[in-house]
């Protein structure tokens, strides 16, 4: 078994860059967000480059609210939630998903085939919506033990990807768990609540999440 070690979180730099390097294995990926940080690929050509940003989103479950808009499209829509039945066919969804200010996707290849396999090791999930059998929206994210993270989103129709998110928010709930780790706050995440935190705040947020249960 490798041992592999992080510079600490606190040494970042002003964007949050914490290292450059390494792979994106399962016990890296395993280490990486047992300390707050996770992979941010800047380009094919260069090193993985790994972050802990400053300051940090996240959404507390007891700050989750529904506009009133999404919650008159849940009474009209048909569409079907699942869990884990797609995990592959998610994430490359969300690597071809166009998003604004953002020329390319961080979702590379590597990213896809290394959150796979954490998927096959048990430490990654995915959400999938459909509309009969045709997938339309979802998300997938990180699960180990108490903490849970929401990677990325695609949505193919109207509001599939607020529809996943929904799904993640009640399950973990169902769980006992308080917090979803955001990295950042996107427009669709403040929507529902999403706010930032300091990072020292976040770091104490993760040891709390990563003891045994």
């Amino acid at each position: 078994m490798r041992k592999i070690k992080f510079p600490s979180p606190q040494e970042a730099d002003v964007d949050g860059l914490v290292a450059v390097g390494g792979d994106l294995e399962v016990d890296m990926l395993y280490e990486a967000y047992s300390k707050g940080i996770f992979p941010w690929p800047i380009s094919p050509e260069f090193p993985i480059a790994w972050f802990s940003p400053n300051p940090r989103g996240i959404i507390d479950l007891k700050d989750w609210h529904e506009p009133l808009s999404f919650k008159k499209f849940e009474k009209k829509t048909k569409y079907k939630v699942t869990y884990n039945q797609d995990f592959y066919n998610v994430i490359k969804q969300c690597a071809m998903a166009k998003r604004k200010n953002q020329p390319s996707t961080w979702i590379t290849p590597a990213i896809i085939e290394g959150y796979y396999q954490f998927f096959l090791a048990g430490f990654a999930y995915s959400i999938e919506v459909w509309d009969e059998d045709e997938l339309i929206g979802g998300l997938y994210g990180v699960k180990i033990k108490k903490f849970v993270s929401g990677e990325s989103m695609f949505s193919l129709k109207n509001n599939a990807s607020k529809c996943a998110l929904k799904f993640l928010i009640q399950k973990m709930k169902s769980e006992k768990i308080d917090w979803l780790d955001t990295q950042m706050v996107s427009p669709v995440v403040k929507l529902f609540g999403g706010k930032e935190i300091s990072r020292d705040e976040f770091l104490l947020r993760i040891q709390s999440s990563f003891k045994d249960s």
